[in-house]
């Protein structure tokens, strides 16, 4: 009777450590969130095997610009709601709606820490912060177990297709000028 009660005691207690743990690191990441205005990086964007690489700029809340490395001369800017796909190469302007995309929940500081609240975290050698919407649509968001700033995220875009979205920061709240993030007219 006495090893049942210590066996079940020692779960319990096992299971509300944990509970605690994942609460805490929770906990820190919005705590570092709510330090960052902006973030400078370096990106790797892998899209079915595909790498893209480049730089981005992400101001919270819901701008970013990314221009990647790459011979079509490829640009991304968002801008609230907005997404635009730029490709100079050939002379192309793609102009589409965030309102149910994913990334809203990255680019807003908001979103992004009610989302951290409500996800499932998984430690395995980053932080991994995973959230499935009514939609269906799963993101997950990872995270650094030593400084706790994001490494990145996973999405799945219209096509089902995961898109893995990799950052390596340069620089936080720096001087960004918001004229970055206008949104061009289309030709």
């Amino acid at each position: 009777m006495f090893v049942r009660f210590f066996l079940f005691g020692f779960f319990f207690f096992c299971y509300f450590l944990n509970l605690n743990l994942n609460a805490n690191e929770k906990q820190l990441i919005v705590n570092r969130l709510l330090e960052i205005n902006n973030l400078t990086f370096q990106f790797e964007q892998i899209i079915k095997g595909d790498i893209e690489t480049g730089n981005c700029f992400l101001v919270f809340d819901n701008k970013l610009k990314c221009k990647y490395v790459e011979e079509i001369q490829k640009e991304i800017i968002v801008n609230d709601k907005t997404l635009v796909v730029i490709k100079k190469k050939y002379n192309k302007i793609y102009i589409k709606t965030l309102s149910k995309s994913p990334l809203l929940k990255i680019l807003n500081k908001n979103n992004l820490i009610k989302f951290i609240k409500e996800s499932k975290l998984e430690l395995k050698e980053n932080i991994n912060l995973t959230y499935t919407d009514k939609e269906k649509q799963g993101v997950t968001i990872f995270f650094s177990k030593k400084n706790y700033e994001l490494l990145g995220w996973k999405i799945k875009d219209t096509l089902q297709n995961e898109i893995y979205f990799l950052l390596k920061i340069q620089n936080i709240n720096t001087q960004i000028n918001d004229s970055i993030f206008q949104i061009p007219s289309p030709n």
